[in-house]
């Protein structure tokens, strides 16, 4: 004996009622199929067109229809109330692609960073936009270059090593301590989310900032501040990145400095000697540290100078 199936789709002001009776017809029609039961054939057509509605939804951007969402109320998109990523727009990062691609293989690469973000991020970031005219021709030398105010940005090597042993993800929140160009906040807003950087002189802090604007770097913060004291507000921190030598580790950063966190920074000895300092701190909040490469960088000034 033929036994048919026939169903009742709703239809309504939203369209197709795509709820339980929705999930229902199609575990209904999968059975029969099996058993090899006689389905419709209006049946299967109109099966057919809901799948590529559904189909269509999700092509458009929607991403996938949530059959149990009210009619009308929209998906929640996960990366709402984030700050943008980079888009790269200004001709500066079309520029001078290949002697970047030379300084990533021949002065990082070289020297073993390995961290695929880091590298990516080098070759991305237009380092002569961060630094003044007359210091053009050698953007991408191998070595830290003046920038004004008596300040310098660092050698290319150190801020990738830098970033490197952050072990940065797309979801980090950052501090940086001395801003300085924007260069290294730049090249850390290529991988983590956000970046919070601190610069204790005001004209280096707003030229900074003029910069990384006119970049496209929408998830860089500048503000112009004693780096010594974090900033709490913004925090805790997945990392924190200091580009001025001091003699001790301010507390405020170490208290700012999330559980599982590391820090990175240039520590100064009673002898003058300095050292990049890895800190990091695990999920009982116990501290270790050690020192990493010997490195000379400008001093930290402010409160750390106090004793």
């Amino acid at each position: 004996m033929e036994t048919v199936i026939e169903a009742d789709v709703g239809f309504g002001k939203d369209g197709f009622n795509m709820g339980a009776k929705y999930r229902g017809l199609i575990e209904t029609c999968l059975t029969a199929v099996k058993n090899r039961v006689y389905v419709s054939p209006f049946l299967l057509l109109l099966l057919l067109s809901i799948l590529t509605i559904k189909a269509d939804a999700n092509s458009a951007g929607g991403g996938p229809v949530d059959v149990n969402r009210p009619a009308g109320q929209e998906r929640k998109d996960p990366n709402e109330g984030k700050p943008p990523r980079p888009d790269h727009k200004l001709p500066a990062f079309k520029e001078r692609v290949q002697e970047r691609a030379r300084m990533v293989a021949q002065q990082i690469q070289a020297r073993e960073v390995n961290d695929p973000n880091v590298l990516k991020a080098m070759r991305i970031v237009p380092r002569h936009a961060f630094i003044p005219p007359s210091q053009q021709r050698e953007a991408y030398a191998d070595y830290p270059l003046p920038i004004g105010l008596g300040q310098t940005i660092s050698q290319p090597y150190i801020v990738a090593f830098m970033t490197e042993t952050l072990n940065l993800k797309p979801d980090s929140k950052v501090l940086e301590i001395g801003t300085g160009s924007g260069y290294q906040a730049a090249v850390c807003a290529e991988i983590a989310g956000e970046v919070y950087t601190i610069e204790i002189l005001e004209e280096l802090a707003k030229s900074a900032e003029k910069h990384l604007k006119e970049l496209g770097y929408k998830n860089v913060f500048v503000k112009a501040a004693d780096g010594y004291f974090g900033w709490k507000e913004k925090g805790p921190f997945d990392a924190i990145i200091g580009t001025a030598a001091t003699g001790r580790v301010p507390p405020p950063l170490m208290e700012q400095l999330k559980p599982g966190g590391r820090m990175i920074l240039p520590y100064e000895d009673d002898i003058g000697l300095q050292y990049l300092v890895l800190i990091t701190k695990d999920n009982k909040g116990n501290i270790r540290r050690r020192n990493v490469m010997p490195v000379r960088f400008v001093p930290m000034t402010g409160q750390v100078q106090k004793k």
